[in-house]
């Protein structure tokens, strides 16, 4: 699945290592795929239970109310091959996993992809939509 497609066909984002800095990639673009038109968690476990803007945090993936759709990754590259373990314990099953720019795991990608799940790697979310505009 190209991002393009990836963009328009799903609109639930956990945003995974999620920021309430101002100065923070994750926040602001979290913020921006917000205001335009998904629906976006912010997945950190200090900020559990708070509301910042329009995006609700939780402090796993799990505890989202919700069934995302595309999981958008702002972590180390050794630490992708964890979460997707984790996405994989879900009740459902997301449909993309998205990593950052600089974000690479080959093994996270090879468990996403056995696991039916397309596997988007080094890339921005961001960059991606405002391509679409």
């Amino acid at each position: 699945m190209t991002p393009e497609e990836a963009l328009k066909k799903h609109k639930k984002i956990a945003v995974i290592g999620y920021s309430d800095k101002g100065i923070r990639p994750s926040k602001k673009i979290a913020q921006y795929m917000a205001e335009h038109g998904y629906t976006v968690y912010g997945v950190n476990p200090r900020l559990q239970g708070e509301c910042i803007g329009e995006i609700d945090c939780y402090t796993s993936i799990k505890d989202i109310p919700d069934e995302v759709e595309i999981i958008d990754v702002f972590r180390r590259s050794d630490a992708v091959h964890d979460l997707v373990k984790e996405v994989l314990e879900l009740p459902y099953k997301p449909k993309v996993i998205w990593t950052q720019i600089g974000v690479f795991n080959e093994d996270a990608k090879k468990l996403a992809e056995e696991n039916g799940i397309d596997y988007i790697e080094n890339k921005c979310i961001y960059v991606e939509h405002d391509k679409m505009s």
